[in-house]
């Protein structure tokens, strides 16, 4: 057939089929678009301005696909679509060509025909295809941005869930169930966005999903009405913000556990004695955690745990020490009950030891420990695993500057700038007496001369434990420097005082096995001033005359004890 196209002048009748030339040509001339005459061979009869274009691309056989049309239109005699491209100057063009079986009449002749209209589709497949990128567009932006997008109908019930589905259920399993029965206390929300005639923007609903967990869900909706501007439903999206408000709240509660620590933590900065910090500490972390009471523990030397600081309600929790046993060496907060009282505790460490105990308790009644609280607690321990350790240190230099490195009791500083004046202080409040007593090993250079150092080390710590085993727990005991050694006796009479230093004198004869000489051998003098706080004697005053008496036993002798005339303030 392609062969057979070209340009016809035939003449045609116009009684009912299409007529001559002219008349072909004025009716094609009404169609807006590209219009086509052709006779069952395929031959072009007749075509309007715009068709000119293709019946030549017809001819040159450029358009096969229209040219198949053809055929199957004129073995079929039924109206036959064809859809085609053809490149333009300004593009391609997409067309549809619609093909009607005709009659034609030719030299008083009737044969057989085609009517092709060629409608030009580029714009409308180009405003679909636009369409289409659009809503596609659309659609993935809104399922990007939210979880799940849904309809609600008159009823209450959703009519329609984005393909996904939302709170764990398929979109099937929700469609057809009330909006309100996925809402945790939908009458708290006025208006509820499911069942909204306004539009509301961010609203966050409490939902649970299909595992019975609660999600916190934001909400936006648009109400729909109908040609009355009666509401008929309302359609929006959720997006699911439960993980995100959850991180908000611990970060929230982080801020706030931070904010009690550093509180805690200048609450002890600001005290300068040490046994202080772990009093403040127990007050600042009691009020802080609401609890009834508090207290820290220190590990001793023994690896007991000694309370060092406590507040609040203590008296019930003395057996708390006892559950520290089955504690572990983790750094985590335990809970036990004692009494009345829930109680949480954890250990304080430095550099993974244990150096004590922190604990607080609330009474059984009150709100249980929440994680935040166990959290802050350690926290806390964690300072104080510090401050413990700062205090030990402290201690140890204080106790290195208070006391003989050999002999381990006081020094000439602490017994008299120390420990004397607070015991002074204290019997002119109770107006009762005391006794001190100056000690001095007699030929003790003989000893370090024939036996050497070390034996007058052995000496130096054998007097010290003769003067602990002649005192009593609430005397103090100092080595002065060399062999000179001072005791006070705290509420002692003179009668008792002296009874006191003859049985040391006594004990002393064992130190004779480490002298240096026959015709000298090791001893002690002792020389005694009693105190009374009603004659206003100064510690420079009595001190003088404990020195004295020693030295008068010296100048007698040796080996004796001298009691110092009582104080005369006119001496």
């Amino acid at each position: 057939m392609a062969e057979n196209i070209a340009n016809s002048g035939d003449s045609i009748k116009t009684s009912g089929r299409l007529g001559d030339v002219s008349a072909r040509e004025a009716m094609l001339e009404g169609y807006p678009g590209a219009a086509l005459l052709v006779d069952g061979n395929g031959v072009v009869l007749a075509n309007n301005a715009k068709g000119t274009a293709f019946g030549t691309l017809m001819a040159q056989d450029k358009i096969p696909v229209l040219v198949d049309a053809l055929i199957r239109a004129s073995e079929s005699s039924a109206i036959t679509l064809c859809n085609f491209d053809l490149e333009s100057a300004n593009g391609k063009m997409v067309l549809e060509a619609t093909i009607t079986p005709s009659d034609i009449t030719s030299d008083s002749h009737a044969k057989s025909g085609m009517l092709v209209l060629i409608r030009d589709m580029t714009m409308e497949k180009n405003l679909r295809t636009t369409l289409i990128e659009s809503r596609q567009r659309y659609k993935d932006l809104v399922e990007v941005n939210s979880d799940f997008a849904w309809e609600v109908g008159l009823n209450g019930a959703f009519d329609f869930v984005s393909q996904k589905g939302a709170l764990r259920y398929s979109a099937d399993e929700i469609v057809g169930k009330p909006a309100k029965e996925f809402v945790v206390n939908p009458e708290n929300y006025q208006p509820l966005p499911f069942s909204s005639d306004v539009p509301l923007e961010n609203v966050e609903l409490w939902m649970v999903d299909k595992q019975g967990n609660t999600a916190c869900m934001l909400t936006s909706c648009v109400p729909l009405f109908d040609g009355n501007q009666a509401w008929r439903g309302t359609r929006g999206v959720c997006r699911d913000v439960t993980i995100e408000r959850a991180n908000e709240a611990a970060l929230t509660r982080a801020r706030h556990r931070e904010y009690l620590l550093n509180h805690i933590v200048f609450a002890i900065r600001d005290e300068i004695d040490p046994l202080n910090m772990l009093s403040a500490a127990a007050t600042a972390t009691a009020k802080a955690l609401m609890a009834t009471g508090a207290r820290i523990y220190r590990l001793d030397e023994d690896q007991a745990f000694q309370v060092a600081a406590e507040y609040g309600e203590v008296d019930e929790v003395d057996s708390l020490a006892a559950s520290f046993a089955n504690m572990g060496a983790q750094a985590q907060a335990h809970e036990i009950s004692i009494g009345e009282f829930h109680v949480l505790y954890t250990p304080t460490q430095y550099r993974q030891e244990i150096n004590g105990i922190f604990a607080v308790w609330r009474r059984k009644d009150a709100t249980p420990w929440e994680d935040d609280y166990r959290i802050l607690l350690c926290d806390v321990a964690n300072q104080l695993g510090i401050a413990n350790e700062q205090i030990a240190n402290h201690e140890r230099i204080l106790a290195l500057s208070r006391t003989d490195s050999l002999t381990g009791l006081l020094n000439r500083r602490a017994i008299f700038e120390e420990e004397v004046p607070r015991r002074i202080a204290r019997l002119i409040r109770e107006k009762k007496t005391a006794a001190l007593f100056y000690l001095d090993l007699d030929n003790f250079k003989q000893v370090n001369d024939v036996h050497g150092h070390q034996a007058g080390d052995d000496v130096l710590l054998h007097i010290r434990q003769l003067m602990i085993d002649n005192s009593r727990p609430g005397d103090v005991i100092a080595r002065l420097g060399g062999d000179e050694f001072a005791m006070w006796l705290d509420n002692i009479s003179l009668e008792t005082a002296q009874s006191r230093a003859e049985a040391l004198l006594d004990s002393s004869v064992v130190l004779r096995q480490y002298s240096g000489s026959v015709t000298e051998p090791l001893g002690i003098s002792i020389g005694m001033a009693l105190y009374n706080p009603e004659t206003g004697e100064t510690l420079d005053e009595l001190t003088s005359r404990a020195d004295e008496a020693m030295y008068a036993v010296k100048r007698a002798g040796k080996g004796g004890i001298s009691v110092a005339s009582p104080y005369n303030e006119s001496t």
